[in-house]
């Protein structure tokens, strides 16, 4: 039995790079609200970059982005 929340998404927006584009190799959690505003507009990826830049977007669009503060804090000092 899960007994909070599923950190594994937020862990993956704060240590994946951007693959690819003008955002290439950023850490996804520091890709602007404007980039994310554009691929809204025009479709995520069908795959999990998508999946983890929409939720990215979801993230900062409704001001949660205090949700991972405590995981990049984590990384940097690495204790994970």
């Amino acid at each position: 039995m899960q007994q909070g929340p599923d950190t594994s998404i937020l862990l993956s927006l704060v240590n994946t790079k951007m693959p690819y584009g003008k955002y290439k190799d950023v850490l996804l959690y520091k890709i602007p609200m404007h980039y994310l505003e554009w691929m809204k507009r025009n479709g995520f990826p069908k795959n999990k970059l998508g999946q983890q830049l929409e939720t990215l977007f979801e993230i900062k669009l409704n001001g949660l982005e205090f949700l991972l503060q405590p995981l990049i804090n984590a990384s940097k000092t690495g204790n994970r």
